[in-house]
């Protein structure tokens, strides 16, 4: 009886201690990052077009100055899908509505 209760002690601790790392809360999401490939301005937004491993995304945030080919991190935003620019005539399947570079 006593190595029973001195096992389930100790698998209660180890339990208890490794649950800890269950949930470590909510994550801050990641900056979008890339090389860019092409941007324009319209509407008070600068639109920008990120290439990171192939994959390519679209971020806009209020306009400013970005340099083609220049590697540039933005906060994450709010993704819109399937977004049509009346001042570009342009529609995006995907872009991502950010407050600016980080900082």
């Amino acid at each position: 009886m006593k190595r029973f209760s001195m096992t389930a002690a100790v698998f209660l601790a180890v339990f208890l201690l490794n649950g800890q790392h269950l949930y470590a809360g909510p994550q801050e999401p990641a900056p979008i990052s890339g090389k860019v490939v092409e941007t324009m301005d319209s509407g008070g937004y600068t639109y920008v077009c990120l290439e990171e491993h192939g994959k390519k995304t679209w971020v806009a945030v209020p306009q400013m100055k970005v340099v083609k080919g220049k590697r540039m991190s933005f906060e994450p935003g709010n993704e819109m899908i399937n977004f049509e620019s009346k001042t570009l005539k342009r529609k995006f399947d995907r872009i991502i509505f950010s407050s600016g570079p980080v900082k």
